[in-house]
């Protein structure tokens, strides 16, 4: 054989080698379920009449959540608790206006401690920065309180494991308020997927792609994040740290640990440009900012495998200037979908054009799912993205009122969460697969679909 053939194989041979037994090695084992401690799929929990709701975190989100709260029949706005006592005093004349409360203020870091363990609380609604997602929600659960809380759930794949034990302990409901999965158009192509209009499903994609640069350089935090916890974050971490607005309503839409479940994912992400040319332009050269070393790629891909042998991209950028995008898209045996940059479905056997305008209108009319059906008229006046955080509220209180499994449940929150990890430790480790662990420990085909609460 020639020797430098024999060198190619060889070292192709060592490469593959490497990445399997990185991938055997396994960085992010799966804990074994306690004794006694069962799965919380489909979880039903005690109805109630009026769910008494507590805020904590009532910046641009929370504040937004109180308004549309004002909207939705049987809740009762208990407490609202920030750092900011400026903003809680915002958010408790919003509940004057609609002659609602007032409710029991909390102001300070640690006080959400003592929110949770109120004993007239039903519902902690958690809009807080990253870092105090999963530990307002695993202390809220084992106070005994259901959890609603702002995407990402999780930041690691640890928290992870503690939001689905505590969930598993407690039996208590935990949600991440993914509202991309409450699109209008998500929601008609999630109806038409499971109604075989695209035939098998066989490839989605998802992004967050969103220039965030003015907000993430907002130093006197007027419309930006509060302490600029955001840039902080993107200082220290590269991958993909914001991975579920487009992930979700794909792994509904492919029946993720309802039939099938994500096996492993590789992921890459381009060098750092956009927030040093940004900082440097706005700020002036000599600014710190301008000079500090920020680890975020300007874009991250990360493409998914599953166990039924389906594929996910997902895409993440913020730091770039382009118009928003989720991607959305849906690749079936007989037809597919996007979302953007423009909406368009194309389906067999002319499935090489979209169909026209007035054909798409019509088919989404015919597709338009039950949600919207219902409250899409009081979604849209209400607002919040259109309508679809409305709605997600919406749908979270009808099926605690009525004792329902949730639209989202805590393995949901897990499994789109846990990428901000993975993603991270495939980039930092030259984009080696990475295994995606089984957050519901071997039940994931107990459901056979994702079925919504009626």
């Amino acid at each position: 054989m020639n020797l430098i053939l024999r060198i190619i194989i060889t070292g192709a041979l060592l490469l593959l080698f490497a990445c399997k037994s990185v991938y055997k090695a396994d960085p992010f084992p799966e804990p074994e379920r306690e004794s006694g401690q069962t799965d919380v799929l489909a979880l039903r929990a005690e109805p109630l009449d009026t769910v008494r709701v507590a805020f904590i975190g009532v910046g641009a989100r929370g504040m937004a959540a109180v308004k549309r709260f004002m909207n939705i029949e049987g809740v009762r706005v208990v407490a609202l608790c920030d750092v900011d006592s400026f903003k809680v005093a915002k958010a408790q004349r919003i509940l004057a206006a609609k002659g609602r409360g007032p409710a029991v203020e909390y102001c300070g870091p640690d006080s959400w401690k003592k929110v949770c363990e109120r004993s007239d609380v039903d519902l902690i609604y958690n809009c807080t920065h990253w870092q105090l997602h999963t530990p307002i929600a695993v202390y809220a659960m084992e106070q005994g309180k259901h959890v609603a809380v702002e995407v990402p759930a999780a930041l690691t794949v640890d928290e992870c494991w503690q939001l689905v034990n505590t969930a598993e302990k407690t039996r208590k409901h935990c949600m991440m308020l993914e509202n991309c999965c409450y699109d209008f158009f998500e929601l008609a192509t999630l109806n038409m997927a499971q109604q075989g209009v695209f035939g098998e499903i066989v490839h989605g994609e998802g992004a967050y792609i969103h220039d965030l640069r003015e907000y993430n350089f907002d130093t006197a935090s007027v419309s930006g994040y509060w302490d600029m916890w955001r840039l902080k974050y993107n200082t220290d971490h590269t991958g993909n740290p914001y991975p579920t607005h487009g992930l979700g309503p794909i792994c509904q839409i492919m029946n993720i640990h309802r039939g099938d479940k994500m096996n492993y994912l590789v992921s890459m992400s381009s060098d750092q440009f956009g927030l040093t040319e940004y900082s440097r332009s706005r700020l002036g050269e000599e600014h710190a900012f301008a000079s500090k070393k920020y680890d975020l790629g300007d874009m991250n891909t990360t493409l998914i495998k599953t166990e039924k042998g389906k594929t996910i991209l997902i895409q993440h950028d913020v730091t770039s200037p382009r118009p928003y995008d989720r991607h959305h898209v849906i690749g079936g045996t007989k037809g597919f979908a996007q979302k953007y940059p423009v909406e368009g479905i194309a389906l067999e056997p002319n499935a090489h054009c979209f169909l026209p305008e007035e054909k798409l209108d019509s088919l989404l009319k015919a597709y338009e799912h039950q949600f919207v059906k219902e409250i899409g008229n009081l979604a849209r006046k209400v607002g919040g993205h259109g309508g679809m955080d409305f709605i997600m509220d919406y749908r979270l209180i009808y099926c605690l009122r009525n004792g329902l499994p949730l639209d989202q449940d805590v393995y949901d929150a897990a499994e789109w969460s846990c990428l901000v990890e993975l993603t991270e430790y495939s980039v930092r480790n030259g984009s080696v697969p990475v295994r995606i662990p089984d957050f519901t420990r071997g039940a994931w085909e107990k459901l056979k679909s994702l079925e919504f609460a009626k």
